[in-house]
């Protein structure tokens, strides 16, 4: 199938690493992307106007990935309205800022919310588009983390959830193999919104500061580095599978 007919949903796609992914794939001429989005409403009708601008059909998707009922709702509107799926890209993600040495602070509700958007989330998503992905020869690509392999992030869930999530994508690539190729990138820091939620305007802007001068690129990825990535992932990389693709620029070499 050419690039030009094929059919994207990003999870997460309204703002951050998912929007930029959007605009990717957009700028690489697939024909329909569904923005997939939980709270953001606002941003993913404005990137919805921008992917237009960029010769794609741009479908606003309301879905809460750790709904299962929500997830098979949303599948049902994205086939029915596109007729399958070609390339899925789990981004949506969570996460609370809690030290590590913290335990008295993670709860079994923290525990939930976590899992259930990073981990449960992605495979619901992954589930109700198996048959589709199969039929159509698919690609899906997970958003993972470096603190699914180094003890670094934002809190000990998060970083358990985004070991699960590559367990995972080693496993379904086997599930789904040969037909659906399902791979991983594993971002190191990226300069975002995200950080200063977590952490304050001020406090995130140090950081980055500080870690771009150990990066053997010599800065910190932002959301577009990641984009990119996560778009050759899905539609260069013909043989390969099961792998989870690190990009932060070689940070992790310094680990």
């Amino acid at each position: 199938m050419s690039v030009a007919a094929r059919v994207a949903l990003v999870t997460g796609g309204a703002t951050g690493i998912g929007r930029a992914t959007c605009l990717e794939l957009a700028r690489r001429g697939i024909a329909e992307i569904h923005i997939g989005y939980s709270r953001s409403e606002d941003a993913a009708r404005s990137l919805g106007v921008e992917l237009r601008a960029l010769g794609a059909t741009a479908h606003p998707l309301r879905i809460d990935v750790s709904d299962q009922d929500s997830v098979r709702r949303a599948a049902s509107q994205v086939i029915g309205t596109s007729g399958g799926l070609d390339i899925l890209v789990n981004s949506a993600g969570t996460t609370r800022k809690i030290e590590f040495s913290d335990l008295d602070a993670i709860t079994p509700e923290l525990w939930d919310e976590i899992l259930g958007t990073n981990l449960l989330g992605a495979f619901w998503v992954c589930q109700a588009f198996a048959e589709s992905l199969k039929d159509r020869g698919g690609s899906i690509v997970n958003v993972s983390s470096i603190s699914a392999t180094r003890v670094v992030g934002s809190s000990l869930p998060y970083s358990v959830s985004k070991a699960g999530l590559a367990q995972l994508t080693r496993a379904l690539a086997v599930a789904l193999a040969p037909a659906v190729r399902v791979n991983a990138v594993a971002p190191g820091t990226v300069v975002s919104g995200w950080h200063e939620r977590l952490v304050g305007a001020e406090n995130a802007r140090a950081g980055f500061e500080a870690e771009a001068r150990s990066v053997p690129m010599g800065r910190l990825a932002d959301a577009g580095d990641i984009g990119e990535a996560i778009a050759s992932v899905a539609l260069d990389f013909g043989f390969v599978t099961g792998q989870e693709i690190v990009v932060d620029g070689g940070k992790a070499l310094r680990y």
